[in-house]
């Protein structure tokens, strides 16, 4: 695709935004990463699903990306958010490709679908339910009980007031809203969870358009709701 300046920004605001969110996400396990112009790095190995790095700008410098995160042990990933490095002779492999997406401020709500509830999770119990559903299982502990504040809300959907659907709607220091692990189970559908996200973040957030990422039947969902795919992202796993 055509990179325009107002693509190159949504790029660079959507990068931004999820690597504030990695923190924010890593904070809760151990030391702060640090924010350079162009990576968002942590020299302490960070939790399951989360990289050790994230681009924020075309042309990050691969060896002083690596400089700063730990490459010795298993599990290290870079997200690499402009899909324009080459790790493959560090000792890297893709691990997976996807897109980000940006849903404009303007764009209509999405119909709802369902009847779920949609709230904001309150309360470290609320959040090892949330986290319970959003993993299938019982919770990990992943999310730590200080997340949830005034910029980074766990949303639930609830029927019967048990928890099926869900999202995280984080509001960093960008223009932007980033909205990530989606989910829906049981009485509720994708799209259904997609809306009822959307719907909440325009409440909350009113004016402000939505970025994430997604790949496969999930890009599909949120192309569904509104959003247009924007640019390639690639996660890269140290596997040597």
């Amino acid at each position: 695709m055509i990179i325009t300046p107002d693509v190159d920004e949504l790029l660079r605001a959507a990068a931004r935004d999820n690597a504030e969110w990695c923190d924010a996400v890593a904070r809760g396990h151990g030391p702060a990463g640090a924010f350079a112009p162009d990576a968002w790095t942590t020299a302490r190995r960070t939790p399951p699903l989360y990289p050790d790095a994230v681009t924020l700008a075309p042309g990050a410098s691969a060896p002083a990306l690596l400089a700063g995160i730990d490459t010795e042990g298993p599990g290290c990933s870079v997200k690499d958010s402009f899909a324009d490095l080459d790790l493959a002779g560090e000792g890297f492999e893709v691990l997976f490709e996807a897109q980000w997406i940006h849903r404009p401020a303007a764009a209509p709500a999405p119909a709802a679908g369902s009847r779920l509830e949609w709230s904001a999770v309150t309360g470290p119990g609320e959040l090892e339910r949330w986290e319970a559903a959003w993993d299938g299982g019982e919770g990990t502990g992943l999310f730590h009980p200080a997340l949830p504040d005034r910029d980074l809300v766990f949303l639930a959907g609830r029927a019967g007031g048990r928890i099926v659907a869900g999202g995280v709607a984080h509001r960093g220091s960008g223009a932007v809203v980033g909205l990530s692990n989606l989910f829906a189970h049981d009485e509720a559908d994708t799209d259904a969870a997609w809306a009822g996200a959307l719907t909440a973040i325009a409440a909350r957030w009113p004016g402000l358009p939505v970025v994430g990422y997604e790949s496969g039947d999930d890009l599909g969902a949120a192309v569904r709701a509104g959003f247009t795919p924007i640019g390639p992202l690639r996660v890269w796993l140290h596997t040597a």
